[in-house]
């Protein structure tokens, strides 16, 4: 394996050891970018991988525990695809073999001539991937070689290629990582605690030394600029010690921290400083290098490109947008984003450069959604009084929101063109019954639906509601004309729900991925629900829809999305919104607690557990971690079983336990089997336990508001009133007021607002969603302004020119087919 990758690969196991609390390196796993991106770049490792790992690092401190370790799989997947050599466990060799055989070529290629270097390959250009960057206006001049650069020979050539740079357009394209401000620098005496600043010093000394009993190091370096000095401190990067040199000057940019009453920088970024550049009072480019490029050439080599070239680059954008979002010219915007004036500048040229990014995102979600619209589906209309005969019979009155998400339903399965439409729908706001009468709708009419769940104790849950819905009395359906279908289904069974939907018999099947295997054929598929829509791909999502002719989807998620995510990346799906709770359902009385008020916490569960109710505890962990100070599951169940509740009777729920043992485990506390569950997140999407009537959560701090969102809604699916107790790690007063906030609401939607803000869009992310996140270089989907900004110009256009056909739009439509090209149009 490449040494970059076992170096990722290292510090993921680590993490995952850690228990995904980013403590593999101290400072973050995002850290390691520091010195990983130019080893990669070094080890050739191809640009779209070292993109993919950048984001998803830089992103990875906003994520939930949850989210961290599926962003990780997800990622080490992708690099298994394009290096299958990652992913394979190593065969233990004997001690014979190890002395005899060489070790094997981490890349197959054949081995190099005398006086060659071993050929890698090269990562993709990086133009190719950017939107608007090449059209039949670009340049000729600008597809050239870098060796046509003065100093720049094929030796250098092939080093650029480790950074994706082979053309002359590909280096406009390669922003600068960071800038050195040296327009606004610092004195070190008049730095304050809390601020981010840049400054520059001389070192005075280097020391290493040994932590955790000789497991890790710390580097300690002192820099001065004559007024005061500063500490620097770098955790567990050894390799550091021999590239800072006393006497050198190195300018830093960090977080001014403290430490024994000392102002510090904690792992800092830093670069050694160009004499030069200290006078010039200018904002300086920071780029990403590789193994034998500096700061200084590869600035010189910018220069060279960017003044002459970027003035001649075509702007596919219309002037007509470019006026109304009052955005900087793209020549003009590239310029600025490698040699910027001003802050000012910099920040409309990072804004329209965003802007672009967004921009040719919306139209192609809006082309995808009128090209549905374009295909015939088959009508099912539904009348007033076979609705009302249907709402009659049921126990309750629906919601405003729920009566206007039936009218999108019934209205869109009339229309005559294929249902695309996303429900959202906070926790608890009733999703099943309209996606029932959607269903019945469909099924009335003798055509075939199919229910698609996540996990088979879903799956059973949606059979007995959808069971109770319509095939009572008075129902559409008789008993057998509904089936379930999971894993779990044993084969006898199995055999029988694919007879009965080939030949259709059976109207309505509820089940797992099991509906998506090759056997299962239906002869009439007309509607396709959807639930937990984030947990499938999109190869998922399609290979059910492919099973019926152009069928109606209609696709549901309990989380509520903030408006600029939606906007972004449901773009192609008519959106309902149900943001009201069914009548007497009671908000959840949250409460944020004090880790020394357990015990009180202990005597209000063991009341509600005497008056009839049940209970869930929640931890981040699984297992207690030497890195991480959080209580987990399984350590304090122990603890909770034989010594504070032993009269009462426990379950344990975790991630590692096989999928039958989860759903057994959950039967038993359904079936109040169990007083107390004791899990981990497993459970933030699960079956209903109307009985349950408290959430107990464990080490608070580290959820996501939005997550902790979805745990709450585990309670008070009944009529008794129910509560949520919130224990934080420490008495942090900052912590704590972010937790106060889910004292303050039971709106998803809001809280899902502040979580955006305060933690990236991670949580948010499906599988789709997060490969359109990692390939945002400059937008950033907490931009709620832009978004919104690049959304209205999208819309506006393509009401006026869908087909990009006017002689003003030749050149957008030229980029926007280039960019969205093969591979890219299914995005729902």
């Amino acid at each position: 394996m490449l040494p970059s990758l076992e170096k990722l690969r290292k510090f993921f196991r680590l993490e995952h050891e850690n228990g995904y609390a980013n403590s593999a390196i101290i400072g973050g796993l995002a850290k390691m970018l520091d010195f990983w991106e130019g080893e990669a770049r070094a080890d050739g490792i191809k640009e779209e991988v070292i993109q993919a790992v950048i984001q998803r690092l830089r992103s990875y401190d906003g994520l939930s525990p949850t989210s961290r370790a599926d962003a990780l799989k997800g990622l080490w997947k992708r690099i298994g695809e394009t290096y299958p050599e990652a992913t394979q466990k190593p065969s233990r060799p004997t001690q014979s073999q190890t002395q005899t055989q060489p070790r094997p070529r981490p890349v197959q290629t054949p081995p190099p001539k005398e006086g060659e270097r071993p050929h890698r390959p090269s990562p993709q250009p990086r133009s190719e991937s950017v939107p608007g960057a090449k059209t039949s206006q670009t340049p000729a001049a600008l597809s050239a070689s870098l060796t046509v650069l003065q100093g720049v020979g094929p030796a250098h050539s092939k080093t650029l290629e480790k950074l994706g740079l082979q053309t002359l357009g590909d280096m406009l394209y390669y922003f600068p990582r960071r800038y050195e401000d040296y327009s606004q620098l610092k004195p070190i005496k008049s730095l304050w605690y809390g601020e981010t600043v840049t400054v520059i010093g001389t070192i005075q000394s280097v020391a290493t030394r040994p932590i955790r009993g000789g497991k890790q190091t710390i580097i300690e370096v002192i820099i001065s600029d004559g007024t005061a000095s500063l500490r620097l401190s770098y955790f567990n990067q050894p390799w550091l010690a021999n590239r800072f040199k006393k006497g050198d000057a190195i300018s830093v940019s960090g977080k001014v921290e403290q430490y024994l009453g000392r102002l510090i920088m904690n792992s800092p970024d830093w670069e050694p400083v160009e004499v030069e550049n200290l006078h010039t009072n200018r904002i300086v480019p920071i780029y990403s290098l590789t193994e034998r490029v500096t700061q200084k050439w590869l600035r010189g080599l910018m220069n060279q490109v960017i003044k002459y070239w970027a003035p001649a680059v075509a702007d596919a954008l219309p002037e007509s947008v470019r006026s109304s979002a009052k955005l900087m010219p793209l020549g003009e915007a590239i310029q600025q984003a490698h040699f910027p004036d001003s802050q000012d500048k910099l920040k409309a040229a990072r804004e329209r450069l965003a802007f672009d990014e967004i921009f040719y995102l919306q139209m192609g979600v809006l082309r995808q959604k009128r090209d549905w619209k374009q295909a015939d589906a088959r009508r099912f209309s539904s009348s007033d009084e076979w609705l009302g005969a249907r709402l009659k019979g049921l126990p309750y009155t629906l919601t405003s929101a729920q009566q206007r998400a039936i009218s999108d339903i019934r209205a869109d399965l009339d229309s005559g063109k294929p249902m695309n439409r996303l429900i959202q729908g906070d926790v608890g706001s009733g999703k099943t019954v309209v996606a029932a009468l959607g269903a019945g709708i469909v099924t009335s009419a003798g055509s075939q639906t199919a229910i698609l769940a996540p996990t088979s104790i879903l799956a059973e849950q949606h059979y007995r509601n959808f069971t109770s819905l319509l095939a009572g009395e008075n129902g559409i359906l008789q008993e057998g004309q509904i089936h379930l279908l999971t894993g779990d289904t044993p084969e006898v069974e199995k055999e029988a729900v694919r007879v009965g939907l080939a030949d259709r018999s059976i109207k309505l099947v509820i089940g797992t991925h099991a509906l998506l295997e090759d056997p299962v054929v239906f002869q009439d598929l007309q509607f396709v629900v959807i639930d937990e829509q984030h947990r499938f791909g999109v190869d998922q999502r399609a290979a059910l829809r492919a099973k019926g002719s152009t069928p109606h989807l209609l696709v549901m998620t309990a989380t509520p999305i903030p408006r600029s995510l939606a906007l972004t990346l449901y773009g192609d799906l008519d959106l309902s919104v149900m943001d009201e709770m069914p009548a007497g359902r009671q908000p959840i009385n949250t409460y944020v607690l004090r880790p020394q008020e357990r015990e009180r916490a202990y005597t209000m569960l063991r009341g509600q557990i005497n008056d009839g109710g049940q209970v869930f505890i929640i931890y981040p962990l699984i297992e207690e971690s030497e890195k991480i100070e959080a209580r987990a599951a399984v350590d304090d169940y122990e603890t909770l079983s034989k010594e504070v509740f032993p009269d009462l009777k426990l379950g344990l729920l975790h991630g590692r336990m096989k999928p039958d043992e989860k759903d057994a485990v959950m039967l038993k506390f359904r079936d109040r089997e169990y007083n107390i569950l004791v899990s981990t997140t497993v459970v933030e999407v699960g079956v209903d336990i109307p009985n349950a009537t408290v959430m107990l959560v464990e080490g608070a701090d580290r959820f996501g508001l939005a997550q902790l969102h979805q745990l709450r809604g585990r309670v008070g699916r009944g009529s008794a009133q129910s509560y949520c107790l919130l224990i934080p790690t420490h008495e942090d007063a900052a912590e704590n007021e972010r937790l106060q906030a889910m004292a303050e609401s039971n709106d998803g939607f809001v809280l899902a607002e502040r979580d955006l803000q305060q933690r990236g869009p991670g949580e948010f992310l499906g599988t789709r969603q997060s490969g359109y996140a990692s390939g945002l270089r400059m937008a950033s989907l907490t931009d709620v302004k832009l978004i919104e900004k690049a959304r209205a110009q999208a819309q506006s256009l393509f009401e006026q020119d869908a087909e990009l056909s006017q002689p003003e739009h030749a050149l957008l439509a030229e980029a926007f087919g280039r960019f969205w090209g093969e591979g890219k149009g299914d995005v729902s």
